[in-house]
């Protein structure tokens, strides 16, 4: 439903006239996130408090227009994308950090703030928030809760979910409420703050947040495997973590991530490897340096693969720079990329691996995978020519393959970049009918006037 002028007079009162657009270079500026699909809004608004959002959102169920949250809009999915028009509700502006708790280990944070900054700010107090998307130099929390990011460490400390103790939370229909709590511990009645995190928008919007911190461990060291096979560094992972060692991160770039991070940055990466391997253990200096020479004896153990300690923290800190580095590097490899992020069973990840070879082989297509190698999280992309319909057609039937092989192998279509538009159209595959029924009654018992992110994961 479009926006009226009578409508839009109200949301520049509630927000004020210079935090509320209709130009169209600001419809253009917020109609897109990172998988550039293109869906602009009618209106743009930027809220500053819990009241202006109650506002908003009491205005939208009056007017019946629909609503979507965005944070900074890098998100992989198109769950910020306003797929129905209406108000694009931008949350930069919700960018405190409002208290860091050294006695109890928690802060209260704004959803606006990004995660990087975040993370600095806490290990200045000698305290630590593990979870570590690639994009945690620009993405915001509110974001990474609203798709329960992972990320490298996820391997040993867990994903967002696993931090979020509570949250102040603005429902569809306008109310201002708490989920969670701000203790180590609470049971009291059932755990809305868990359904919220991860539900991409849809069911709240997120206002100001509660989290979960650890100690700073003392140091970190980084080993590199470089592999003359794909399926040796998958074998290696799961090796690893037979042996009872768990490091703080395991990721890994195949050949094609590889040749084309090394053509972006020149790290001097080996582009002659079939993968490459990144293994980062932390603790006290001591238990670092003993993690990382177990690790070294596991991988020479492996016929074809060669390892090595990083020599200094900057180069360690090139390694992981190139690792984040891949996914705005593959757009060398064609002008369309299917991003997709699967995951496995450890144990499984040779014969997934295999899959996407053959996969590969048998279309012609250019299949780049890399990803977190020490939870199963691959993530898998298929490069082809926008311009070229086969192609195009090829990547879908690729994506389709996967997604089944995935599934059989008692996978998830989706470990971390959630379902938005771009997968909603799988969710069947992998979620009963039945289970989609009560996630639709959910979601209507929450947004009784459908306002709220319409068109995304629940089609």
């Amino acid at each position: 439903m479009a926006i009226s002028s009578a409508a839009f007079n109200t949301l520049c009162n509630i927000v004020g006239e210079n935090n509320c657009s209709r130009l169209t270079e600001d419809q253009v500026c917020y109609a897109y996130d990172a998988t550039r699909r293109f869906y602009p809004p009618e209106a743009v608004v930027f809220p500053k408090d819990a009241g202006e959002v109650s506002a908003i959102l009491r205005l939208a169920n009056e007017y019946g227009f629909p609503v979507t949250p965005r944070g900074a809009g890098s998100g992989m999915s198109g769950g910020s994308l306003p797929v129905e028009g209406g108000v694009a509700m931008v949350m930069t502006r919700f960018n405190r950090i409002l208290s860091i708790d050294t006695d109890n280990l928690v802060a209260s944070v704004q959803p606006g703030v990004i995660t990087g900054h975040f993370q600095k700010a806490v290990e200045k107090k000698g305290l630590f928030y593990p979870p570590d998307p690639s994009s945690a130099e620009f993405s915001s929390l509110g974001g990474n809760l609203a798709e329960c990011a992972g990320g490298a460490r996820a391997v040993k400390y867990g994903v967002t979910r696993d931090y979020v103790l509570g949250m102040e939370v603005v429902l569809p229909t306008g109310e201002i409420v708490r989920f969670g709590v701000n203790t180590a511990k609470g049971v009291v009645g059932y755990d809305l703050a868990r359904l919220v995190v991860g539900s991409e928008g849809t069911l709240g919007v997120i206002t100001e947040i509660t989290l979960r911190l650890l100690p700073l461990p003392e140091t970190s060291m980084t080993v590199m495997a470089i592999c003359d096979k794909m399926e040796a560094a998958a074998e290696c992972v799961a090796e690893i973590i037979r042996k009872g060692i768990v490091p703080r991160a395991m990721e890994y770039m195949d050949n094609a991530a590889i040749r084309c991070v090394e053509r972006h940055l020149g790290t001097g990466l080996p582009v002659d490897a079939a993968a490459i391997l990144l293994i980062e253990v932390d603790g006290r200096p001591s238990e670092a340096e003993f993690l990382s020479q177990r690790i070294v004896s596991v991988l020479e153990a492996y016929p074809g693969v060669k390892s090595r300690i990083a020599e200094s923290a900057e180069e360690a800190a090139r390694f992981w720079k190139a690792r984040k580095s891949i996914s705005p590097a593959l757009r060398a490899y064609g002008t369309g990329k299917m991003n997709e992020d699967i995951v496995v069973p450890r144990s499984r990840m040779p014969e997934m691996v295999s899959r996407i070879r053959e996969l590969g082989e048998k279309t012609g297509l250019t299949l780049v995978s890399f990803g977190h190698a020490g939870d199963g999280n691959i993530h898998f992309n298929v490069m082809f020519d926008k311009d070229d319909a086969r192609q195009e057609a090829l990547a879908l039937e690729v994506v389709n393959a996967v997604f089944d092989y995935t599934l059989a192998l008692g996978g998830t279509i989706s470990g971390e970049h959630g379902v938005g538009i771009a997968k909603a159209p799988y969710m069947e595959k992998e979620i009963s009918g039945e289970v989609i029924a009560l996630m639709k009654r959910i979601k209507k018992a929450f947004d009784p006037a459908g306002i709220l992110n319409p068109g995304k994961m629940l089609l």
